[in-house]
């Protein structure tokens, strides 16, 4: 839904949903929310909230389910304006999460994923060639940074650690919470929306990569670390808790026990390949999100051992898919490979 299709003017972005209502008629939120009831946590503070949902609000998903800290540190961002840093491994949700509080708040939301190809320009904005009264001129188009800075927009930058090095120094401008925005191109300075709000999601703590899973992260300047409010860290949750994730995802019934029971196993698995890579065993580790893969996989060729081997043993180093294969006989009682 925060796809961007096009930007037409540098006071207007757009999105393929023309008809939706456009963020920039919203002012500042204009009602409270109760934090347990909206997102099922103990603790039970007011949040600010909208009333009416524009175009870059993201789609609920019903079936998510929250966790209990992580929620409390993103809330903290919405509510009290805070830079919040969202740490953790891969595939547990980072990004949705803070998505998912978007949506159920109807705040705008927009992802900057920060691969190597995001530059300066496309952030910060770039001259462009355009007609005007059937003559060409050179202007000014505002990239998506100064757009949302000046919208009552949450901006997501995920995968902050690998982010190129002058990109990360136009970030920082904006890290503290008046901090404004300098166009040098303009001789302008942007001061962001009283209900502008900054979001990051990384794998690593600006540290680099120390556990060699993640290639192209690198070290973040720990004077840019040091203007992150909060750091919240979402790794992998009880197997509880991910069952339900992955039943609700699937929309497996509470009374399917077999269904149930399969899933509970696979989520077993997958927390033995992460127990395995920490004690050094094997190097890949089975995500929430790899799980998810294979019990859809799974429902695409009706065959388990077949769906396993195509979503994760198969990316294996094949000096360890014996330890995997084991992993998987343990739970289930068979062997992957026939």
């Amino acid at each position: 839904m925060n796809d961007f299709a096009t930007i037409d003017a540098p006071e207007t972005v757009t999105t393929a949903e023309n008809t939706a209502i456009p963020t920039h008629v919203l002012g500042e939120p204009d009602r409270l929310v109760s934090s347990a009831e909206v997102f099922g946590i103990t603790t039970d503070i007011q949040v600010p909230a909208y009333s009416i949902r524009t175009e870059h609000v993201p789609t609920i998903d019903e079936s998510y389910q929250f966790d209990e800290d992580t929620t409390r540190a993103i809330l903290a961002g919405f509510a009290h304006n805070r830079r919040v840093l969202v740490q953790g491994f891969h595939g547990t949700g980072k990004s949705s999460h803070i998505e998912q509080i978007a949506a159920r708040l109807n705040w705008p939301c927009v992802r900057i994923n920060l691969d190597s190809h995001i530059s300066r320009i496309d952030l910060i904005g770039k001259d462009a060639i355009v007609l005007r009264d059937g003559k060409q001129v050179t202007e000014f188009r505002e990239g998506l940074l100064p757009w949302c800075l000046q919208h009552p927009c949450a901006l997501i930058f995920d995968e902050y650690d690998a982010g190129r090095p002058d990109v990360m120094f136009v970030i920082q401008r904006v890290l503290e919470a008046e901090g404004h925005l300098t166009l040098l191109d303009q001789n302008r300075v942007i001061r962001p929306h009283p209900s502008f709000r900054l979001f990051a999601t990384a794998n690593t703590v600006g540290l680099g990569d120390t556990t060699g899973l993640y290639h192209g992260t690198q070290q973040i300047n720990q004077a840019q670390m040091d203007r992150w409010n909060i750091v919240a860290t979402l790794n992998y949750l009880p197997l509880e808790q991910e069952v339900s994730i992955i039943t609700g995802k699937l929309k497996i019934q509470s009374d399917d026990r077999d269904a149930i029971s399969r899933v509970e196993r696979m989520v077993a698995l997958a927390n033995l390949t992460r127990a395995g890579f920490t004690a050094g065993d094997i190097s890949t580790v089975m995500s929430p999100r790899s799980v998810i893969a294979w019990a859809e996989n799974e429902r695409l060729f009706n065959d388990l051992a077949f769906a396993f081997r195509l979503t994760f043993l198969n990316k294996c180093d094949e000096a360890e898919r014996g330890i995997v294969s084991e992993y998987y006989q343990r739970c289930f009682n068979a062997s992957p490979v026939e």
